[in-house]
């Protein structure tokens, strides 16, 4: 009776350990073993393996950062030329209420004052700054009965500088003397500078 109930507690104990609700070492029972693991280590021999591709190489990286602008200094611009009213360097001057004109280049005096006479009441000769528009040597006014008005240099539509008296005020023109208005056509070139101070 003895040697069977010792079977059925071993047994029993195979049961509990195999429900995996109990341990076999902890019942104190004389077969019990405990459970063992195992550990399998394999060792592989390291391979190499080559393989060569070729693909392009990437883009650049997108430029974030603006380029630096190239700077170059401007010349700078002469002065105005000294013993005139005007703030221009090139080109001729004139001086309405001095009656006198000049002119510059470079910064400096090249010819003048001369005397000069312009505008009357109702044609006055207007203030500002201009460009020579055109020249003609022998040209007659289509607006005062073909008068004539030598060496005429435009700078502001009919207004020019030309020949003309030096005793009478003009509809609008520089009256120069002779020698003056020669000067004046043959210096001043398309484009040149005006600029005409009250």
């Amino acid at each position: 009776m003895r040697i069977k109930l010792m079977i059925v507690g071993v047994a029993g104990l195979a049961a509990l350990s195999a429900c995996g609700t109990g341990n076999a070492a902890s019942s104190g029972g004389p077969s019990a073993e405990p459970p063992t693991s195992t550990t399998t280590t394999t060792t592989v021999a390291p391979t190499t393996t080559t393989t060569t591709t070729t693909t392009p190489p990437p883009p650049p990286p997108p430029t974030t950062t603006k380029p630096k602008p190239t700077t170059t200094k401007p010349k700078p611009k002469p002065a105005p030329a000294a013993g005139t009213p005007c703030s221009i360097s090139d080109g001729a001057c004139i001086d309405l209420s001095a009656n006198k004109s000049w002119l510059l280049s470079g910064g400096k005096v090249t010819y003048g004052p001369v005397p000069i006479t312009h505008g009357r009441k109702g044609y006055r000769t207007p203030p500002g700054t201009f460009r020579v528009q055109f020249k003609d040597i022998d040209h007659k006014s289509s607006l005062f009965d073909d008068a004539p008005m030598p060496y005429s240099v435009f700078f502001n539509g009919g207004i020019a500088f030309h020949e003309g008296s030096l005793r009478e005020q003009s509809h609008g023109c520089i009256h120069l003397s002779r020698a003056a208005a020669k000067t004046y056509y043959n210096t001043l070139k398309v484009g040149s500078t005006v600029q005409v101070v009250p």
